[in-house]
């Protein structure tokens, strides 16, 4: 049975930062066997396969050439227990948020501090999401991809994943070779709040909670990032464009002089992250605009589009942010989003 393609279909809907773009190709990918059927029909042989899962961490070209796989694979499921943790497998369509949520309401905690995240389950390993002192890869246990070249249903455990600080090995080697179809975490029976954010204690001291419940410190969560971060259903965008950049003890020590009031993280390995928020914000681009494209007067670290926007107006607003960081503090940017 061949399946249907759409053609030359409009991609602003399917991306956060609603970009004017649109695809040669598109389809929704609903099921795992629906794509080993694409591959081994041979329909996606020598084509250009762009994979989209919520669409919250790409930047669109214009025009989008070759097939556009759209990942909507559902399901949530508990499919197991040991005396230390919960093993939770979810689709790589389900929705970041809902699945966070529903794991809580289940009494499965772990997810908490990565509530209202943007994007897919699917997409949650590629990128490493994390926040609030917590990554993703802190409760991974596995995950399911198909092999686009052969069909193969591969899994990946942790190590294989090669996970760094928003970094995968589907951003490297494996990148454009698989599709996840689905990710299953270890979520642990022990729990303690994880509250070493300033932002997360002062929420729930706010509320008056002294004895926060997982839900509780998502609550907390979602407050926070609804005061910081615009709605990409009322303003486009991608959350967090840049990446907090890492630099060497020496480097900071040296910055630290210059600038003694940037927030720094120190590393286990005695590296320390700085804030690219506060790097754009005293580098004068926190609320300013380039054309249709702005960094968030909230948040400087959200490149916002304010309407119209396309890939191009993007990376130029990205390339001149990251050139005003460099000539004032000596420090590169790296962009989150990846460019399709």
């Amino acid at each position: 049975m061949q399946l249907a393609f759409e053609h030359k279909v409009p991609l602003t809907p399917f991306n956060t930062l609603g970009l004017e773009a649109f695809a040669d190709d598109f389809i929704d990918i609903v099921s795992v066997a629906q794509l080993i059927r694409l591959i081994k029909g041979g329909e996606l042989a020598e084509r250009r396969i762009v994979v989209l899962g919520g669409g919250s961490n790409v930047v669109l070209n214009p025009h989008v050439e070759g097939v556009v796989l759209r990942v909507a694979i559902p399901g949530r499921e508990l499919i197991g227990e040991d005396d230390e943790a919960w093993y939770v497998r979810a689709g790589a369509g389900e929705a970041w948020h809902d699945f966070v949520r529903w794991t809580l309401e289940n009494g499965w905690p772990g997810l908490e501090n990565l509530s209202l995240i943007p994007g897919t389950v699917g997409a949650a390993p590629i990128q490493n999401i994390g926040a609030y002192g917590l990554e993703m890869a802190d409760r991974f246990f596995a995950l399911e991809a198909v092999d686009l070249k052969s069909g193969a249903v591969i899994t990946f455990d942790r190590e294989a994943c090669r996970f760094g600080y928003r970094d995968s090995v589907f951003k490297h080697e494996a990148a454009d070779r698989f599709v996840i179809s689905s990710v299953t975490f270890r979520l642990p029976k022990t729990w303690n709040p994880m509250l070493a954010y300033a932002d997360v204690a002062q929420e729930l001291e706010r509320a008056q909670v002294t004895d926060p419940t997982p839900i509780d410190v998502s609550d907390a969560v979602v407050l926070i990032r609804s005061r910081k971060l615009p709605d990409p259903g009322l303003l486009g965008n991608a959350g967090s464009f840049f990446k907090n950049p890492v630099v060497s003890a020496e480097r900071f020590a040296t910055l630290a002089q210059h600038y003694p009031n940037l927030p720094h993280y120190p590393q286990a390995d005695g590296s320390v992250k700085v804030s690219a928020g506060w790097l754009i914000d005293q580098a004068g681009w926190k609320g300013r605009d380039l054309g249709p494209v702005g960094m968030y007067e909230r948040q400087a670290l959200i490149l916002v589009n304010r309407g119209g926007a396309t890939g191009e107006d993007v990376l130029l607003l990205a390339d001149t942010v990251r050139a005003a960081v460099r000539d004032r503090f000596g420090v590169m940017l790296e962009q989150e989003p990846v460019l399709i």
